[in-house]
């Protein structure tokens, strides 16, 4: 069996071990799924009509649902990598990760499992919000087929990156309560980009924090896919965003798991 297969089947392994375990323990994924389902409830209809004009143009609440949702999917994304964090800090924390040091198995596998694991929990996430704001009037009628498959691979790209960051924030905190909230900006940084109301209806000095952070430009670019407004260059920062902290975040994993194990 050549170096590739092992290490295709411990990978595998190690993602169906951490699969497993979210299935049995759920609630603490239901509990992050629950903060974008609240907020998108809360901001449709406790604050609808009042953030609905901060669209312009007369919208009203349906129009506001639509430019919402993409807003929403990606913040499910930051909520749902948290889990990552946590998981891989409990495992460092119990030994676990020792222990499978000492076995003869691929030594990343242990780290490909927890990020394949997170990007398929937040893909999950993201389908389960997405029905809720379906349900609740979100219309993507203009969208094609290939505009589809670019905004799910929009968001499977973005949620390796973070995930890689999560995983990243997970192996340098010192017990699972701090990979929590180490990793709470990946929850914050949404409510202060372009989720809720257009970048450039903020106050002057607060629209350079809006606009450069990786959030605004996804959302911007998912809206631009789904419903079919101006992308610009939103897409390409998307991109750019996304490999910088995927490498960041494996640079800085690795060098973790590394220096651990010496």
């Amino acid at each position: 069996m050549s170096a590739f297969t092992l290490a295709v089947r411990d990978s595998h392994t190690m993602l169906r071990r951490n699969l497993l375990h979210a299935w049995r323990y759920p609630s603490a994924s239901l509990n992050l799924l629950l903060t974008p389902i609240m907020m998108l409830l809360l901001f449709v209809y406790i604050f609808g009509d009042v953030m609905s004009a901060g669209i312009g143009g007369g919208a009203d609440r349906s129009e506001y649902i639509a430019y919402i949702v993409p807003g929403i999917l990606m913040m499910t994304i930051g909520s749902t990598v948290i889990g990552a964090a946590v998981y891989i800090s409990m495992d460092m924390n119990e030994g676990l990760i020792a222990r499978f040091r000492t076995m003869p198995v691929y030594r990343g596998s242990v780290i490909i499992g927890h990020v394949v694991g997170s990007v398929l929990q937040s893909l999950i996430s993201v389908v389960l919000v997405g029905a809720v704001g379906v349900a609740i009037g979100f219309r993507s009628t203009d969208a094609t087929v290939l505009e589809w498959l670019a905004a799910f691979g929009l968001i499977a790209l973005f949620a390796l990156a973070l995930t890689w960051i999560a995983v990243g924030m997970g192996m340098a905190s010192p017990n699972p309560e701090a990979a929590s909230n180490m990793a709470m900006p990946l929850i914050l940084l949404p409510l202060i980009s372009s989720a809720f109301i257009p970048a450039d209806t903020m106050p002057g000095w607060f629209q350079p924090i809006a606009e450069y952070q990786p959030f605004t430009p996804a959302i911007e670019t998912l809206r631009g896919l789904l419903l079919s407004t101006p992308i610009g260059n939103n897409g390409w920062l998307t991109l750019a965003w996304c490999v910088g902290l995927t490498a960041l975040g494996y640079t800085w994993s690795t060098a973790q798991f590394n220096r651990d194990a010496k």
